[in-house]
């Protein structure tokens, strides 16, 4: 169902600046409606200017799910055609060569996507989500992918249009190579080697590079006719974006026939809330990735969705810490696999006050674990639910570890973005549902009894 778009003062501000720049970056945090706001933009400008077709690079869930999405999801952009470039050799051959609009795919495929198309390159206008992958670029070495661009950025591509949420992760010296792809050296300086010569010194191991005491204010005012800041985002809110993945069709087999085992046990039972949310323990397992298979623990991996999808979620973070609320056994133990690296919070002090310090960049924890009281607002604010379950206070106290409050406390005017992954069309739906309306349990299971009855 298609929605109706009136966008915020801060959405109408970053629309009018890609309207009024051919070449430009938006700086705005994550959650904050870049996304429509871009294809908005672009939308409005193919009225009066040949804008289409437009690539859009992204990390790969971002371009396979979140811009075809956000195109579904708004009435005014419905009318958009749009070809996810991913997948096999095949699968990208037959999406380069479909007739559309905007055209999504992931950085990995640049040097592909430059072969494929060699002299013939298509594409007016480039949308970089997650501007920062583009930093590695150099005028003769750098990123392979940044390169493959860089041969078409200026001679082929009329518009670009950089996002990010966090433009440096890792200090000024990332901003040269991504700025390039906006003005070709312009502002910042032809080469890198000019960049780091007017604005850094060498640190005290003859290596590192270290920003000099005028840097920031000069590089900022260098960048402030083609980089827009967006501060108008809501911080009294914790801004909730779900991520969705989808199961594929041997697990989506055994869901189905799980969730429908749990539900005619409720009908014949009738749905006790207690009861109800122990029985659709099994499908949010499945829905995670595992599920036990003995009353001794023991568990097996059934897909590995969301492990990739918080992968996307680090990434797109671009370094900032983020903070991981899990609901299993094992999805701790698939985590930790997965990220040997991270720490769990755990009952040593030091842990938190590791955490608020910013040496902790990915940090596992149990809503039950998160206490009234704890503070690690200090450390981020950024959260990734990896799976949800019924219980609203422990959907509540494990936000409040990071929400608005507390970042004002800590002095910080900061949204708190809480990224829920959800498996599609499952009982995560349902839970999630439950936890943003603040409806009862046998509201939400009535209701989603009553539409899987409809489709049987």
């Amino acid at each position: 169902m298609t929605q109706t778009f009136k966008p915020h003062p801060y959405q109408e501000d970053v629309i009018d600046f890609i309207c009024q720049n051919k070449r430009c970056a938006v700086w705005a945090p994550m959650g904050g409606g870049k996304t429509v706001s871009t294809l908005t933009a672009l939308d409005q400008l193919s009225l009066v200017d040949d804008v289409y077709p437009a690539l859009v690079l992204a990390p790969l869930r971002v371009a396979r799910s979140t811009w075809p999405e956000e195109v579904k999801r708004w009435q005014h952009l419905s009318h958009l055609r749009v070809s996810v470039i991913a997948g096999t050799p095949k699968q990208r051959d037959r999406a380069a060569a479909a007739d559309a609009d905007i055209y999504c795919t992931n950085y990995e495929n640049l040097g592909w996507l430059r072969s494929f198309y060699g002299d013939a390159w298509p594409f007016k206008t480039v949308v970089a989500d997650e501007l920062p992958r583009l930093k590695s670029f150099r005028i003769r070495q750098g990123g392979s992918r940044a390169k493959a661009l860089a041969e078409v950025a200026h001679t082929r591509v009329r518009r670009f249009i950089g996002l990010t949420g966090t433009p440096a992760p890792n200090g000024l010296k990332d901003l040269w190579g991504q700025t390039f792809f906006l003005d070709q050296g312009e502002r910042l300086g032809r080469t890198f080697s000019a960049f780091e010569m007017r604005w850094f010194r060498k640190g005290y191991d003859g290596y590192s590079l270290q920003p000099m005491e005028h840097a920031q204010v000069e590089i900022q005012e260098k960048l402030k006719d083609i980089c827009l800041t967006v501060k108008g985002l809501d911080v009294d809110e914790p801004i909730v974006n779900p991520v969705y993945v989808r199961l594929i069709p041997s697990v989506r087999h055994v869901y189905d026939s799980m969730e429908a085992h749990m539900f005619a046990e409720l009908e014949e039972t009738g749905v006790e809330a207690a009861n109800a949310a122990v029985k659709t323990q099994r499908c949010l397992e499945i829905a995670n990735g595992a599920i036990y298979t003995d009353d001794q623990g023991n568990w097996e991996e059934v897909h590995g969705a969301k492990l990739d999808a918080l992968d996307s979620i680090i990434e797109e973070a671009n370094g900032a810490p983020v903070l991981v609320a899990y609901q299993f056994r094992h999805d701790l133990e698939r985590l930790r696999r997965r990220y040997p690296k991270a720490r769990v919070l755990d009952s040593n002090a030091d842990t938190v006050k590791e955490w608020n310090d910013g040496k902790i960049p990915l940090l596992f924890l149990h809503p039950k674990s998160a206490a009234h009281g704890l503070n690690l607002q200090y450390g981020g604010n950024i959260m990734a639910l990896f799976g949800v379950n019924w219980s609203l206070e422990d959907y509540m106290q494990v936000i409040e570890r990071i929400g608005p409050a507390r970042q004002k406390q800590a002095g910080f005017d900061r949204p708190c973005l809480i990224y829920p992954i959800l498996a599609k069309d499952t009982m995560d739906e349902v839970v999630m549902e439950r936890l943003a309306s603040k409806r009862s349990v046998q509201d939400v299971l009535l209701e989603a009894m009553q539409r899987k009855g409809a489709k049987r």
